[in-house]
């Protein structure tokens, strides 16, 4: 989490379908887990703007049955802020391609809304874990080695799908700026964003250049970018928002209903990764979310009857906060009171 927003009540979101889901996927769960987080944001997102990526190993048709699952949404039809890239990118994990692909998102949304204050990416297999009123009424409130070896990673350069590999050569490590690792899924100011893509100092391009065959540059890009700039090194908080559990080889695992507790008690606003089917989702629906089946989070928008309270929608610029803001609140109290906060915004790669 990086920069300053000004103090408008506006969360841009992006969200992208990873190959690997949209693959193995049916395509009735695909198309369900799609309507299930339309139904979790809510109408919110007349204040939002969406962003949907299918890569490009998706078949077109895919990407056409995409635009219809969202255009048969009342929730979108009604907002006309979703959009789904025409001209996808490849997204290969470990390479440089995801970081490509976030910069050509977020250069579609500059272009598309001019008054977005957040940029949160999340993958297929990211779910909230906060009501959107819940997490807008925060914003709004709270303001090495492994980069030695040289890649050649095909989602950057090919029309289909190949392994990426390395090179045998090696190269020196960087003298006119120092590495820095964070999460490749922070949540990012407009400023940073308009900085890194419309910006007049040549560190993002020169940094992007130096990435483009470099291993897990996601992770790389955006924090060596802030720590490297007098403008935005001491507004970082090196967070992602997000729980993860990892197994014995450090890979995270899919959340399951036994993991419920600590993962709502993390006061996290997201949670990852999440099988799309998984009884889970449900509770976190039914329990965090108070969404019943087939309908979307209740907010401040809400102006209905008792059992069909968001039949009828009002201002979405009224926000009803509830428990999660106070989790959320926590959680960045927590954050910002540990002694080591200072020491771990900017780590060395």
């Amino acid at each position: 989490m990086a920069g300053d927003a000004p103090a408008e009540r506006k969360v841009l979101a992006m969200r992208s379908l990873e190959t690997k889901l949209v693959m193995h996927w049916m395509r009735g769960d695909w198309a369900l887990m799609v309507e299930r987080w339309a139904q979790a944001v809510g109408p919110h997102s007349g204040e939002n703007q969406y962003l949907l990526h299918l890569d490009r190993s998706a078949a077109q048709t895919d990407r056409d049955f995409l635009g219809l699952i969202v255009h048969s949404m009342p929730v979108f039809k009604a907002a006309q802020n979703v959009n789904v890239i025409g001209k996808p990118d490849f997204a290969y994990q470990k390479g440089s391609s995801p970081l490509s692909s976030v910069l050509h998102g977020a250069s579609i949304l500059l272009r598309v809304d001019p008054n977005w204050d957040w940029f949160i990416n999340l993958s297929a297999a990211d779910y909230p874990l906060v009501s959107q009123d819940d997490l807008i009424h925060i914003l709004y409130v709270h303001r090495s080695r492994k980069l030695k070896p040289i890649i050649v990673d095909p989602g950057l350069y090919l029309k289909e799908k190949n392994a990426m590999f390395y090179a045998t050569q090696k190269r020196e490590l960087p003298d006119a700026f120092q590495l820095f690792m964070g999460t490749p899924s922070a949540l990012l100011s407009r400023k940073v964003l308009e900085f890194s893509i419309v910006g007049t100092e040549n560190l993002p391009r020169t940094l992007l250049m130096y990435l483009a065959n470099t291993p897990s540059s996601a992770s790389v890009y955006f924090p060596t970018l802030l720590c490297n700039s007098h403008e935005f090194n001491k507004r970082i908080i090196n967070h992602g928002l997000r729980y993860a559990s990892f197994d014995e080889k450090k890979e995270p695992r899919h959340l399951k209903s036994e993991d419920f507790d600590i993962l709502i008690g993390s006061g996290a606003a997201f949670g990852s990764p999440f099988l799309p089917d998984d009884p889970v989702l449900d509770r976190i629906d039914q329990e965090i979310l108070s969404r019943s089946s087939g309908k979307p989070v209740p907010g401040g928008w809400c102006l209905g009857e008792l059992n069909n309270t968001c039949d009828v929608w009002g201002d979405a610029n009224v926000l009803r906060p509830g428990l999660g803001a106070r989790r959320l609140e926590n959680f960045f109290v927590e954050l910002l009171s540990n002694g080591t906060f200072r020491s771990h915004q900017c780590i060395v790669e």
